[in-house]
């Protein structure tokens, strides 16, 4: 792992210094609301490089403060739930209405201050959305949600379209916002796991993982490297399962039924292999700070994966031997490089657009230094570029476990057990899942969790996914979202 370095900046200096970092390539990864003591901070994590130390910019927090996101884009949903979730607001964010809260409601008291004696309560009445004014002649509304038909997330979703065309889209989440960093405080760290695995039901590892590394980072724990590498097998398995799940979905929005069939069983059979190996379907419960749980035998898992393996090629070359599905495809909710940058694109989503990023490259973690990764990219940046960028991350995560088990030796998997007695410790941890980038801090006093806060990949994806629903058809809009591969579960954290 990268050590952090912190620098504190004055409000007045902000716009200054973010120039800077962004004429020397820095990328900013996300800004939360913490306190020292009684003194509240916004944090600015900035990624300055591959395998250089993070950078957390830190603004002592007043009533107000500069906005950054005309600077940089990505910041505009971090700084709106600030504004929700605290008394501090951005002067000059371009998107001034909650995000986390519904319109028309407040808070008694506000999660994260500690000074807070009240138990939160949210008062007042749900209003209308604040939505852009349109000005064209025949625009219709079509309020999509919050219950939407088949097992799918709870999100409304407006549109303002003529005939078929999309002018504008705006997606409305937070519906359960499920309060889980509030509760993470107070937690000691071990427990704490049990709920960053259940941020998102298909992201365990990925969220679990950078929980642990965020803990091991701030309390000095080294993981044997037999438990690393069990780790990298289990972030390689729920990589291929999502994936097997998305060329599912996408095959169903592009009405291939029998696409849909098979890659729903393809990734039925990937959760029993989960099963056969881990003891759960999802890998839960294997994790811990400090290594694992318990031992795995990784050598039953070969022989099965082989199969899997060559079923997963031969579904992969049925669709792109499906001329309807590239079709659907092709140049359907195209995002280009620079607004996939600026925006905060992550993971698959901006593999496709030429952004070739990838924690587990550019800042590795759990031995994938160890291992021979290539980072599948494109350039189109449509949905035919989101599916190969996922085929080829599906088929690479078969060579990755391979790779791992061939370096496993006997050994440990667990450091012991561990009293987490840190008087006052900061830490950082990351993960790359199927979807990108998973990055956990969390600051540790008197042994227990004080803040934690959670970046998901699809918090990010979620903000740059309207950008292509823009100017497009009613018709393409589910394959559009379906080549994204989002979670709201992992925005309503």
């Amino acid at each position: 792992m990268n050590a952090v370095i912190r620098t504190y900046v004055k409000s007045a200096d902000l716009h200054d210094s973010t120039r800077e970092l962004l004429k020397l390539g820095c990328r900013f990864q996300m800004a939360y609301l913490r306190y020292d003591g009684s003194i509240p901070e916004v944090v600015y994590l900035v990624d300055r490089g591959p395998k250089l130390e993070f950078l957390e910019l830190v603004v002592r927090a007043e009533t107000e403060l500069p906005s950054l996101s005309e600077l940089v884009p990505l910041l505009s949903w971090y700084e709106r739930e600030i504004m929700d979730l605290s008394e501090i607001t951005f002067t000059g964010n371009p998107e001034p209405f909650p995000l986390v809260l519904m319109s028309g409601m407040t808070l008694s008291s506000f999660p994260f201050d500690p000074t807070s004696k009240e138990i939160m309560q949210l008062f007042g009445s749900s209003t209308p959305p604040q939505l852009p004014e349109i000005l064209a002649t025949q625009v219709q509304d079509l309020f999509w949600g919050p219950i939407r038909a088949d097992v799918v997330e709870t999100g409304e979703f407006h549109f303002a379209y003529i005939g078929e065309e999309i002018l504008h889209y705006t997606p409305r989440l937070f519906y359960k916002h499920r309060g889980i960093e509030q509760n993470l405080q107070q937690q000691d760290p071990g427990s704490g796991l049990v709920l960053a695995e259940r941020v998102s039901g298909v992201g365990t590892i990925c969220h679990g993982l950078a929980y642990c590394l965020a803990v091991e980072d701030a309390l000095g724990i080294e993981v044997p490297k037999r438990a690393q590498l069990l780790r990298i097998i289990l972030a390689e398995l729920e990589r291929i399962y999502n994936n097997l799940h998305y060329f599912g979905m996408l095959s169903k929005t592009t009405t291939l039924k029998v696409g849909e069939a098979f890659g729903t069983l393809l990734e039925e059979n990937a959760k029993q292999i989960n099963a056969k190996f881990s003891g759960h379907r999802l890998l839960r419960n294997i994790l811990s700070v400090g290594g694992l749980r318990r031992d795995l035998n990784a050598e039953i898992l070969p022989p099965m994966l082989s199969v899997l393996r060559q079923e997963a090629i031969d579904y992969l070359e049925s669709l792109a031997g499906t001329q309807s599905y590239l079709d659907r495809l092709m140049g359907t909710g195209p995002l280009p490089p620079g607004v996939a940058f600026d925006f905060g694109a992550t993971g698959p989503v901006a593999n496709a657009s030429g952004i070739k990023r990838d924690l587990r490259v550019q800042h590795p973690y759990s031995l994938y230094d160890l291992l021979s990764l290539d980072i599948p990219t494109r350039t189109n940046g449509d949905a035919l570029a989101r599916a190969e960028v996922r085929g080829e991350a599906l088929i690479t995560a078969f060579d990755l476990i391979q790779q791992a088990v061939n370096l496993l030796e006997a050994g440990e998997v667990n450091v012991g057990s561990q009293t987490f007695t840190a008087e006052f410790a900061d830490g950082l941890g990351w993960s790359e899942g199927p979807r990108g980038a998973c990055i956990y801090a969390v600051r540790i006093r008197h042994g227990i969790l004080e803040r934690v806060k959670i970046k998901s990949a699809s918090f990010s994806n979620w903000k740059v996914f309207p950008l292509t629903v823009h100017s497009s058809n009613m018709m393409d809009y589910a394959i559009n979202e379906a080549s994204f591969g989002l979670t709201i579960a992992g925005v309503d954290r």
